[in-house]
């Protein structure tokens, strides 16, 4: 570590000098030069594109509360973040009023009533990797749509009308944006996914003459559904002309969704899950999402160590997460799926007794081995590419979402004359039994496919009371490694006390189960300690993203979007990913 460095963190109060000598200039220096989180005294919006969360600061500010703002903002992202943005994409949100109330709302996509347990095998009986994830018989029943207005309608101030809260992504869909260099640069990498259906590479690639920075970027079609929606509602996208749009292009091209299929679909209304770690309460996504009962175990296995001793990073924290991640990854490949056709035994799962002897065989100084791992219960997947936005207001309702196509523009089947995408979420199902998906997760007959049922996700939005009041809301994409980027922010801002910019901007690591491996962002830590890893058993890998333009690059994790509330002096912090340039808090 250098002089300058050293004198800096010297000067840092204690509870931030926590960093390993290989990466504290990379750490703490962004932080003290600029890095500062946006402030809000009413409102704060969080999202992975800025426009977006001002979509939903705007909204506010004419009287809407944080699930108005929250709603806005999964809108504005359909137009915005194609991405990961989505009306024909789905996934969850966690509400909490200011009355204490709180639900977990699942607006997850479900599989069309033709699907069937072996519709990815061929006739050897062998899966059919790329059926699950490009073209029409990927992509299952879209439910942003009616998950959105269903949160804006039960939970919303009832101060902004449905119209109002539509118009700002409808008008950022016919005016246009100006296109950023980072979306520029996403929509060139990923031309050949365009090139297989005829209106994706209408509209995001030009017909072949791609789009560059500084250009605007309209979408007519796209916002002619929000059009239609804006009048109608919901029921635009599941009865009328929407619909309509949606069920012939599905017919065109091979699909299986039906109009039974888009009437029939419904958000439901599931418990949250509720823990406790260090006296803080944390509020979380049950089943169909993973993350919850994950979350809650991990936790759950980290309390009776003292993290805060540690140091963030060091060989002997590192094992002990690890090891916690490492267990709580196998029970979800064993016994979690849609609990509306499946008994997940969530209570025996989450039960303090039960989580206290996943750790029973946790040796301090050698790694486990995955494919030794046992449990106690009788036994009875999915994308890097979602997005995470959350509001917040004054009066303490909150709304923390994740949503998601699954994969980088999900099936690349645009619905002709619709302008949106549709999913590819049927791989988050188990094609066969033992066959890991394209995250390589491995995966149970509880997560089979069936019609009408929910695939299993890694989503975790989260919220964190502090004293019954928020205190953080949390949640980001990346698949699996969601459940572990929101682990490591809790982490941070808890045990290590970091300032929240600093909690989501440390590099992050990552242990899933299988494989047997800890993958990790660059700069994790320093060489010595992972040499010292490499001496207890583990293995690691350097997170990667094939890319046609750049052979291999390095792969961050996720995109964080947080909130933090700092009640006794009225102020709501909201911090953007820093690994994501297009992304922006909004407050006022």
């Amino acid at each position: 570590m250098n002089s300058l460095t050293l004198s800096l963190l010297q000067a840092l109060p204690r509870r931030c000098r926590f960093i390993t000598v290989g990466i504290a200039a990379v750490l703490v220096l962004p932080a003290l030069f600029g890095r500062e989180p946006v402030e809000g005294q009413k409102a704060m919006v969080v999202s992975g594109q800025h426009l977006a969360s001002e979509a939903g600061a705007s909204i506010m500010r004419a009287g809407g509360n944080a699930i108005d703002g929250a709603v806005a903002t999964g809108l504005a992202l359909a137009v915005t973040l194609p991405k990961a943005g989505n009306l024909g994409g789905g996934g969850f949100m966690i509400i909490h009023r200011a009355n204490g109330r709180s639900v977990a709302l699942d607006f997850r996509e479900v599989a069309p009533l033709a699907a069937h347990r072996d519709m990815y095998l061929d006739e050897s009986g062998a899966p059919v990797t790329m059926r699950s994830r490009q073209g029409y018989l990927a992509n299952g029943v879209p439910g942003t749509v009616a998950g959105l207005e269903h949160a804006w309608k039960h939970y919303g101030s009832g101060k902004v009308s449905w119209p109002d809260v539509v118009e700002p992504a409808r008008r950022l869909a016919a005016e246009g944006f100006v296109m950023s260099p980072t979306f520029a640069q996403h929509l060139v990498a990923h031309r050949e996914r365009f090139e297989s259906n005829p209106e994706s590479h209408r509209i995001f690639s030009r017909d072949g003459n791609h789009y560059a920075a500084g250009e605007l970027f309209r979408q007519p079609d796209l916002a002619a559904t929000l059009a239609r929606i804006q009048q109608h509602g919901a029921k635009d996208f599941y009865h009328g002309e929407t619909a309509d749009l949606i069920v012939k292009d599905q017919r065109n091209g091979g699909g299986l969704i039906t109009h039974e299929d888009l009437a029939q679909y419904r958000p439901i209304e599931r418990e949250a899950i509720r823990g406790k770690y260090r006296g803080y309460e944390f509020i979380t996504m049950p089943p169909p999402s993973s993350g919850g009962i994950a979350l809650m175990q991990i936790l759950g296995m980290l309390e009776p160590y003292d993290l805060a001793k540690l140091q963030l990073h060091s060989a002997q924290y590192s094992h002990l997460v690890v090891e916690a991640m490492r267990r709580a990854f196998h029970d979800r490949a064993l016994y979690l799926g849609d609990p509306d056709f499946y008994d997940v035994p969530q209570a025996e799962l989450t039960h303090p007794s039960y989580i206290s002897r996943m750790m029973r065989d946790f040796d301090p100084l050698r790694a486990s081995s995955s494919d030794e791992l046992e449990s106690s219960l009788s036994a009875a997947t999915e994308s890097t590419e979602t997005t995470h936005f959350a509001a917040a207001d004054s009066e303490g309702n909150v709304a923390s979402s994740t949503y998601t196509l699954n994969g980088n523009y999900g099936n690349s089947v645009t619905v002709a004359g619709a302008g949106f995408l549709m999913n590819n979420e049927m791989d988050d199902f188990t094609a066969k039994v033992g066959v890991k998906n394209q995250y390589g997760l491995l995966q149970s007959e509880a997560n089979a496919v069936l019609p009408g049922k929910r695939p299993l996700s890694s989503m975790t939005p989260t919220i964190v009371l502090k004293d019954g009041r928020p205190f953080l809301t949390v949640g980001a994409p990346g698949g699996p490694t969601i459940i572990t980027t929101v682990l490591q922010i809790m982490l941070n801002v808890i045990d290590h006390e970091l300032p929240l910019t600093l909690a989501v901007d440390t590099p992050r690591f990552h242990h899933q189960w299988q494989p047997d491996r800890i993958q990790h962002e660059p700069l994790f830590s320093s060489p010595d300690t992972i040499e010292t890893l490499r001496n207890m058993g583990h293995e690691f890998a350097l997170r990667r993203l094939y890319s046609h333009e750049s052979n291999r690059v390095a792969r961050y994790f996720g995109d964080a979007e947080s909130i933090m509330f700092e009640a006794e002096i009225g102020l709501l912090l909201g911090v953007s990913d820093s690994r994501n340039p297009d992304a922006a808090p909004s407050g006022f």
